[in-house]
């Protein structure tokens, strides 16, 4: 495919942007020769865009390193290797509609991955939304027309045009390459323009509605390369990542998909969330064994009776983990419990050593910087400078303090606490299971707090029990007016309470009272 394929208009009138907006979406084999003068208005818009072709068609191969035989994905039955899966992606490839713009449901890792190949092999760009329910995906199609979805089982609603992706039936089978092929690849894999616009990843909806942020391929791949080594990562020969986390979610995706992709590791198909679960599948696999997971999981698995495999290393994301947690589980696990902090606008940014320390060790690529505009993260590569969703202080370019989130402080009396903070600080006491504060949307910003709420999952406890410790562990002006105990917080997939769900948390246990 040349220029003229993807670009020729009949409006000439078009112009310079839209123009360049076609070349974003051209193939990896597009080069300098592929853009002809007659085709532009003058030679200046000529040498513009043959610049701008050599630069953005940087291409990058989806599977780097790519090692034929080498295990992407595992599971009980078995693997699947670099170029099987590869194989695999571009049947799908040739099977896939001709649309834009692709939801992947596809639960199992190795077939969400190879769904995503498949559809960047089509030029295609894949939608990650906050969740799996139906009113989520008919808000995303009334803004994206043309639109479809892939899943590997049947979805609890309908959308129109969805496939099911049969990772046996693509075995063997027609490539987009050949009529036929029944070896695995095993010459380099197919690369992607760097400037492709890869993925569109909508935010939790924890602090409100959730909003997109769009990452090309080549932000990908940088995080695929740095996030690993941030994390040590680098230090295990071939590792292999069981995780609690769905791929969909940005710490997930980074951890279990680009790692594979990108960072040279193996993940076990599956995504386990309780402790024997876990379990299992830690022992399907072989050593070094990789954790990824969450506090709350954690939790489960430290104050478990599974029997557990030797593990590596075991990650933590989504919520604050507290050093005492982390203490605990590096006993129970004999593995260090690494963090990661960050968020959807820049994925991974930051990861420490929890029980070593309080401060967070920057990716190699991202810089944290201070300007009148206020603090961000700067990321040369990509000439972005992404604002801090959170209240931190930077220590250096390289280092940062996380002092909460910015719609996490409370102010009272004069004083701040984060909500997260003070959940940790109820999560210390025996007895406590979960826990989180609250406070309602309309008492934010008053300086003076009257109705914070504290939920709590701890049927061995009493209220004067819970206040008791409490005011052993937090200033007076955070003591929460009201305690609720409940079986069970409305956490989503990734360990997170959204902000509709605290509201009808509240107005279920309070009346109305609190909201």
């Amino acid at each position: 495919m040349v220029l003229g394929d993807q670009c020729r208009q009949p409006d000439r009138a078009r112009g310079l942007f839209r123009r360049r907006a076609c070349l974003s979406r051209l193939p990896a084999s597009a080069s300098r020769q592929a853009v002809h003068p007659a085709d532009f208005r003058c030679d200046a818009e000529f040498n513009v865009l043959a610049s701008i072709v050599e630069t953005a068609m940087k291409a990058m191969p989806l599977l780097d390193p790519f090692v034929p035989d080498r295990a992407a994905f595992r599971a009980a039955a078995g693997s699947v290797s670099h170029a099987e899966l590869h194989a695999r992606a571009e049947r799908l490839a040739a099977r896939l509609p001709d649309c834009p713009l692709v939801v992947n449901y596809c639960e199992r890792r190795d077939i969400f991955a190879l769904a995503l190949m498949a559809a960047w092999m089509r030029g295609q760009t894949a939608l990650f939304p906050a969740d799996r329910g139906e009113h989520t995906y008919s808000m995303l199609a009334a803004d994206h027309p043309l639109l479809y979805s892939l899943s590997d089982t049947p979805l609890p609603f309908d959308p129109p045009g969805n496939m099911i992706v049969d990772m046996e039936a693509l075995a063997d089978g027609p490539t987009t390459d050949a009529p036929r092929t029944d070896a695995p690849r095993t010459d380099a894999p197919r690369r992607l323009a760097s400037s492709h616009p890869a993925a569109k990843v909508f935010t939790s909806g924890s602090t409100g509605k959730p909003s997109v942020n769009e990452k090309t391929w080549g932000m990908l791949v940088a995080g695929g390369k740095s996030i690993p080594l941030m994390l040590r990562l680098d230090a295990l020969q071939d590792p292999t990542v069981v995780a609690t986390v769905p791929s969909q979610h940005m710490y997930g995706f980074e951890t279990t998909i680009m790692n594979v992709l990108q960072g040279g590791a193996a993940a076990h198909v599956e995504r386990p969330v309780y402790p024997a679960d876990i379990a299992r599948c830690l022992a399907e696999v072989p050593p070094p064994r990789v954790l990824v997971t969450t506090p709350v999981h954690l939790r489960a698995l430290v104050e478990g009776r599974a029997a557990l495999p030797e593990i590596a290393r075991v990650i933590s994301a989504t919520a604050p983990l507290s050093k005492e947690l982390a203490e605990s589980a590096e006993r129970r696990l004999n593995a260090e419990v690494w963090e990661i902090y960050g968020f959807t606008e820049a994925g991974s940014v930051g990861a420490r050593h929890t029980v070593s320390t309080q401060d967070w060790v920057l990716r190699k690529d991202f810089a944290a910087r201070e300007a009148a505009g206020g603090q961000f993260v700067e990321w040369a590569e990509f000439d972005r400078r992404i604002p801090f969703p959170d209240v931190v202080q930077i220590l250096d370019p390289s280092h940062i303090r996380l002092q909460g989130r910015a719609q996490d402080m409370v102010n009272i009396a004069g004083k701040r606490a984060s909500l997260a903070g003070l959940a940790s600080q109820m999560l210390e006491i025996e007895g406590v299971q979960d826990a989180v504060f609250w406070l309602p949307s309309e008492d934010r910003g008053m300086g003076v707090v009257a109705r914070l709420i504290a939920f709590a999952v701890a049927p061995a406890c009493t209220e004067a029990g819970l206040r008791a410790a409490l005011q052993q562990r937090l200033d007076s002006a955070f003591m929460p007016r009201t305690i609720v105990f409940v079986d069970k917080l409305p956490r989503n997939a990734t360990g997170k309470i959204t902000e509709r769900a605290m509201k009808d948390l509240a107005a279920r246990y309070l009346a109305g009272d609190a909201t």
